[in-house]
C-alpha cells in the first residue's frame, strides 16, 4: 500500500456545487493528494456534458495543486485500486445522507479494503444539492450563487 494519503471523491457531479467543494477544501488537510472522479454511467441523462463537468471542477480547483479529476467508468473501488488510493471521502448533509452512504461504505472496506472518509458539509451548503440546481437550471432559474 503506497505511504502517500490518496483519497478519491466520487460523484456525477452534474453540477459540481459549493458544497462539493467545501468538503474537497476541508479535506485537503487531511491527505496528500485527493481525485475528485466523475463517474460515468451511460444509462443516465446528464443536463451538463462530462467534458463540460470535467473543465467546470479544473477551474474550481486550479488553485489546489494536489487535487485532480479524472473520469472513470465502473466501480469506484476499482477506480481506487488503479490510482492506489486509500480513501474514499463523501460528504454528508444529513441523515439520509449517512444512511445511503453507510452500506455502500461497509461493503467498500469489506470487499475491496478501501475505507471511506465522512465529512458534515458546512451548514451554509446543506441545502444544496446536485439536483436542485439541475431543477432551478432546468426552468432558468439563476443557479450561480449556488456552484462556485
Amino acid at each position: 500500500m503506497s505511504s502517500k494519503k490518496i483519497a478519491v471523491f466520487p460523484g456525477s457531479f452534474d453540477p459540481f456545487t459549493l458544497g462539493h467543494l467545501d468538503i474537497i477544501e476541508r479535506a485537503i488537510p487531511l491527505f496528500d493528494s485527493i481525485i475528485v472522479a466523475i463517474g460515468t454511467n451511460a444509462t443516465k441523462k446528464y443536463m451538463w456534458t462530462l467534458e463540460e463537468r470535467k473543465e467546470i471542477i479544473e477551474k474550481a480547483l486550479a488553485a489546489y495543486p494536489n487535487v485532480s479529476a479524472a473520469d472513470y467508468d465502473g466501480l469506484t473501488a476499482d477506480f481506487c485500486k488503479k490510482h492506489n488510493a486509500q480513501f474514499i471521502l463523501r460528504g454528508l448533509r444529513n441523515t439520509k445522507d449517512f444512511t445511503y452512504e453507510q452500506a455502500i461504505a461497509q461493503a467498500n472496506e469489506k470487499v475491496n479494503g478501501v475505507d471511506s472518509v465522512f465529512l458534515i458539509c458546512s451548514p451554509e451548503y446543506a441545502y444544496i444539492s446536485s439536483s436542485i440546481v439541475r431543477d432551478i437550471a432546468r426552468n432558468n432559474g439563476d443557479y450561480y450563487s449556488l456552484i462556485p
